[in-house]
């Protein structure tokens, strides 16, 4: 089934923040460049500048132009992985200065079209041309929503766009697997 992305990008090309479906859970979107709209997700979920968030791709061409390194294992992590995977890569370029940790470190996922939700992700990523930032759909602190009927009403009042898709999905979804590559090629699993 093919859905029409041309509203959520429209939005993401004028820098603002949008509740987007992902190949996980519901997001906090936005260009992963723009730094301001950046500051805008930090506002909404209240959260301290110094946490970094989630960026996401839609191919290994596209993550090799936002990172200082690529080794060869993470290529198989992505490829090779069934289950959406976080891979924290020592040191993110050409990213708005906000979506990474104070040390450089960045959290890039590649969008796989394992489900309707991660191919419409997939295709804005395409089509944006850049990555976006995905953060989870709920306030600092508070539990992660799996479906978007659990997502707060003050969060959906708090972004620009909701992407109409998806809403009355029930599958309940869950974050990715998250690891964590160190500068001397070692990774280790954070969750």
């Amino acid at each position: 089934m093919k859905f029409d992305c041309t509203d959520s990008l429209l939005h993401l090309k004028q820098g603002h923040v949008l509740l987007c479906p992902t190949d996980t859970v519901w997001g906090i979107s936005c260009d992963a460049t723009n730094e301001s709209a950046v500051n805008n997700i930090i506002l909404l979920k209240k959260r301290t500048a110094e946490k970094s968030f989630i960026v996401l791709v839609n191919s290994l061409d596209m993550l090799g132009l936002y990172i200082d390194s690529f080794p060869n294992f993470a290529v198989d992590i992505l490829e090779y992985s069934e289950l959406p995977v976080t891979i924290i890569f020592p040191k993110g370029v050409k990213l708005s200065p906000n979506v990474a940790k104070d040390d450089g470190s960045i959290a890039i996922r590649l969008v796989k079209p394992i489900n309707e939700e991660a191919k419409f992700c997939a295709e804005l990523i395409r089509k944006l041309n850049k990555p976006i930032v995905s953060t989870s759909a709920n306030f600092s602190n508070e539990a992660t929503p799996r479906t978007f009927k659990e997502i707060n009403e003050v969060v959906k009042s708090g972004v620009d766009f909701i992407v109409p898709y998806f809403q009355n999905n029930s599958n309940l979804r869950h974050p990715s697997k998250i690891i964590k590559m160190n500068d001397d090629g070692t990774f280790k699993v954070l969750r």
